[in-house]
């Protein structure tokens, strides 16, 4: 009777009541589908000739780690106030966002419940301390300051596409009913803003004054910091509000008090660059492998790499290509439609599936099968799904296919775009990896002792011969890098410090001239 008593309907509230009834949605547990869900409808059908509500989400049950239904024989529940006290109460809704869709059983972790505070409202909340950082050093304020759209880098078009992207996409799920997909999608979105859009863009906000540059970025962040804590004020209510607030309220006194107020935002298709999107997509997923192949082949970043190889994807444009020749370290990029040289291919019968299809031919067909073109084989397989070797078509499924890499390369796949990079490490290159790490070695000392960032400094350096050449050898470089107009060598002088570079220590002395 829900839906008539709560306007005590029929005697008086007519007009309400035709106007909210039946109802857009309902709610509840699975347990209810034969109680409530079912009561509402034979009721309304009974009376009005008609269902009661529109949709209706049924939430799965609440679980605890071991899968089990929480109840108080079981002694298994966790008490709510003790999650949202340790955690915070928009970490434990993104965990029941995020984990899956509401109508699938969840199994209630903390380690779960961290991991989303962690990836998600941390990275938020950095990316907004970020930038309220530095736009009270520079005094930046939202309403004196604006960009024209057409005079913005590729890098502020991406994001700008990105978020109006997100907004429609998320704004489209929602009025589907969809939580969990939104959800990973605004924490993806978190990610890239803190981790890509952030990071490939902190020097402009260390820029000195406030040049066209500066105020473009701070215009952009600014902007899309806004409309992300209305877009995830329904999700995460009260980091929205807190961004909002303080940076909203704060500088516009006839803005709405609250988050909560305003409109749901609305996407900017004339913001939307798909063919921008996907370029950077891809650039992000080149960057990825490259890190993947570098943490697996204990291979610095700091430490120079000659060439690398892209094969698959669409070749870039130097643009992109400058910007994964920076993550990646390496001088050059060249992109091939051929994996041979780099990697070999070696394919082998599944025993374990295709026993049943050669039966006593087995041996035959392995021996056939070892005397083909390895390489000719795999490309034939990609292409066709299947390969025959005496007369048995072989799929995917009944072979194994090892890849063996070549010597000096190292490459790693994503299923579209192989990444190769040539791991050969000359002594120039190697030489190159220390100047880099004596470079970050003294911009942390100069960190440390206090220095800002424009201060010049005499530079003095103590370590075995051999690194110290290296140094003597890029001294110019090294100079320009850090600000220093002297350098010295086996004595250090000023704030000093011993360094880990392997296989050397390294002493380093800084003084501010």
């Amino acid at each position: 009777s829900m839906p008539f008593a709560q306007w005590h309907y029929p005697f008086e509230n007519q007009d309400i009541f035709k106007e909210n009834f039946p109802a857009n949605f309902i709610s509840e547990a699975m347990d209810q589908t034969r109680g409530w869900f079912y009561t509402l409808h034979a009721i309304s059908t009974l009376i009005f000739d008609e269902p009661a509500f529109k949709n209706v989400i049924v939430l799965g049950l609440v679980l605890d780690e071991q899968g089990r239904k929480m109840s108080k024989s079981l002694g298994n529940g966790i008490e709510p106030m003790e999650v949202l006290n340790k955690f915070g109460a928009d970490a434990t809704r993104w965990f029941f966002y995020e984990t899956s869709s509401p109508w699938i059983s969840k199994n209630v972790s903390m380690d779960a419940i961290l991991e989303g505070q962690r990836k998600y409202l941390n990275t938020l909340y950095n990316t907004y301390s970020f930038f309220v950082l530095y736009a009270n050093i520079d005094s930046f304020d939202a309403t004196k300051y604006s960009y024209k759209y057409e005079e913005l880098p590729n890098m502020d078009k991406w994001l700008l596409s990105k978020l109006n992207s997100l907004i429609k996409d998320v704004d489209s799920r929602l009025s589907r009913y969809e939580v969990a997909e939104p959800a990973r999608s605004i924490q993806e979105f978190v990610d890239i803003l803190s981790n890509w859009y952030i990071r490939r863009s902190r020097e402009r906000f260390w820029a000195k004054g406030m040049e066209a540059d500066k105020i473009n970025a701070y215009s952009v962040l600014y902007e899309t910091l806004v409309k992300l804590s209305k877009l995830i004020a329904p999700f995460s209510p009260f980091i929205a509000e807190e961004i909002y607030r303080n940076l909203v309220c704060s500088v516009d006194k006839n803005a709405k008090v609250s988050v909560h107020l305003c409109d749901y935002p609305e996407s900017n298709e004339a913001y939307i660059d798909t063919k921008l999107e996907k370029e950077m997509d891809e650039v992000l997923d080149i960057v990825s492998l490259g890190r993947t192949i570098r943490a697996e082949k204990t291979l610095k970043n700091r430490q120079p790499l000659n060439k690398m190889y892209v094969v698959g994807g669409e070749s870039l444009n130097e643009y992109y290509a400058s910007i994964i020749e920076d993550e990646l370290n390496v001088k050059e990029i060249e992109y091939t439609n051929n994996l041979s040289g780099f990697v070999k291919h070696n394919l082998k019968l599944n025993f374990r599936v295709v026993g049943a299809k050669l039966q006593k031919n087995v041996n035959v067909v392995k021996n056939a099968l070892a005397l083909l073109d390895q390489e000719v084989a795999y490309n034939t397989l990609n292409a066709n799904g299947s390969i025959n070797v005496e007369g048995f078509e072989l799929t995917k499924d009944d072979l194994v296919v090892e890849t063996l890499e070549a010597e000096d390369y190292a490459s790693l796949s994503n299923g579209k775009i192989t990444v190769v990079l040539d791991t050969n490490l000359t002594q120039e290159l190697i030489d190159e990896g220390y100047v880099r790490e004596v470079i970050s070695k003294v911009q942390l000392e100069r960190k440390e002792a206090g220095f800002e960032v424009v201060d010049h400094i005499e530079l003095s350096f103590d370590s075995d011969e051999e690194l110290l050449n290296i140094i003597r050898k890029y001294e110019s470089k090294i100079s320009s890098q850090v600000l220093a107009d002297k350098v010295s060598y086996n004595k250090v002088i000023g704030y000093t410090k011993d360094w880990d570079i392997q296989p050397y220590t390294l002493k380093v002395g800084v003084k501010k001239i």
